[in-house]
């Protein structure tokens, strides 16, 4: 079974471990409204997602509408360059708040 884990960095900035896609889209999206929930900025580093698709594009665009419904800032790093991708084929690569390293 495929898995996908938050690891806090510390600093607000969390890292993804594991698969960003289909299989683990509905756990990672419910993870995300707990962190919301916590009401500070944060920056999603994904340099350990393992695999990735467009549930997890998916999943990206929800968190960022949520944090923004709450005010909060929300940030991504190192996105893998196929989500990047298809950001870009679905013309939505520009809303995506990409952090720097």
């Amino acid at each position: 079974m495929s898995r996908a884990t938050f690891n806090d960095s510390g600093n607000g900035r969390l890292t993804i471990q594991g698969e960003f896609g289909f299989a683990t889209a509905s756990d990672l999206l419910a993870q995300g409204e707990k962190l919301i929930n916590q009401g500070q900025d944060l920056t999603i580093d994904l340099s350990g997602v393992t695999g990735s698709d467009s549930a997890g594009l998916a999943v990206m665009l929800e968190w960022m509408d949520q944090f923004r419904a709450a005010g909060q800032q929300l940030h991504f790093l190192n996105v893998p360059e196929s989500l990047l991708e298809i950001a870009r084929v679905s013309n939505l690569a520009d809303l995506l708040p990409l952090a720097e390293n």
